[in-house]
């Protein structure tokens, strides 16, 4: 009895030994990442304009990446324009905590001190300066898609806003999402081409709903948060924060859907209706109406954008599926 008592003994403490050993190589075990370049993109008068248009009004960089006015359309304060701290939590599904980071040029808290290349790993690849792996509340994943050439605009134009000298929390995630979190991260090892929007109309319309976050936002999320694809774009995902609590829509083109029935115009138009308001206009939010849709931002974005955007969504599977986009709002 003895004998196998010392031999259970010594299975039990080689288990632990082996747990131990395994926590350990995960705790310190770093996501796949490809080394970082010290090059410079060069900066052209293009890549400025299409990053001012990519980081305002379509990818919508500085939605996450500053601070917000409760008024109505949520619009951001003036003066926090990419200083980050945003924090996204429990609430929105994060087990843990996660702050948008200080993306200005500041070099204590901000970009200043990153290489262009360590921008573009950590905004495609989801892997930072350090070689740690970011949350993929920072949408990486999908911004893997984004071009080579939108990627080099995007950090081009983030190095000419102003720098804020503001700190940000450090990231506190629970185990063991902190453990999975660092196996999401792939690098990218060849060039990434957008579509060419007079050439392929619908993949393009395909790109745009990806690097905006449509498709992230406009897709059921299971209790884990993972993207129910087989009803892609169908809405339903619920977000609480300081705007309250909204669902999102149904973008499909099902006939009790607003892309049911909607022209192009009417789409567009539904955009266009934002283009006038901002932090210094908009007014109290209706209780229960307050919207975390970016519509401040896609107002700014062009006609053919949208349409291409539009053009898509009507080509993709229809999912019925009601969604009360406001369901604390007052009759």
């Amino acid at each position: 009895m003895k004998t196998f008592l010392k031999a259970l003994g010594a299975v039990l403490l080689g288990v632990a030994a082996l747990a131990v050993a395994g926590v350990t190589w995960l705790a310190m075990r770093k996501p796949a990442a490809r080394e970082v370049s010290t090059a410079r993109i060069d900066v052209t008068p293009h890549h400025l304009e299409r990053g001012k248009y990519l980081v305002e009004n379509v990818t919508d960089c500085l939605g996450c990446h500053s601070d917000h006015l409760t008024t109505y359309g949520f619009p951001i304060k003036p003066g926090t324009e990419g200083q980050g701290g945003f924090p996204f939590d429990a609430k929105l599904g994060v087990p843990g905590l996660v702050c948008a980071q200080n993306i200005t040029p500041d070099p204590e808290f901000g970009l200043g001190k990153w290489s262009d290349d360590e921008i573009l790993r950590a905004m495609r690849e989801g892997v930072d300066r350090n070689g740690n792996a970011l949350f993929p509340m920072m949408p990486y994943v999908h911004l893997s898609q984004l071009s080579d050439d939108d990627a080099h605009s995007i950090v081009a134009y983030l190095r000419t806003l102003k720098p804020i000298r503001h700190a940000v929390p450090e990231k506190k995630i629970d185990f063991p999402v902190n453990f999975i979190v660092k196996f999401i991260p792939k690098p990218i090892t060849s060039p990434v081409i957008a579509p060419d929007p007079a050439k392929d109309h619908l993949a393009y319309g395909h790109y745009l709903t990806t690097i905006a976050g449509c498709y992230e936002c406009h897709t059921p999320h299971n209790e884990k948060q993972k993207l129910d694809e087989t009803r892609a774009f169908a809405g339903g995902w619920e977000m609480r924060g300081p705007w309250g609590r909204v669902i999102s829509a149904n973008l499909t083109p099902h006939s009790d859907a607003f892309l049911g029935h909607a022209t192009k115009e009417e789409f567009i138009g539904r955009f266009r209706a934002f283009a006038f308001l901002n932090a210094a206009n908009a007014p109290p939010a209706p209780p229960g109406r307050n919207t975390v849709m970016p519509w401040i931002a896609f107002a700014g974005m062009s006609d053919a954008d949208l349409g291409a955007i539009y053009d898509y969504l009507k080509t993709i599977k229809p999912v019925a599926n009601k969604v009360t986009s406001f369901p604390d709002a007052k009759m």
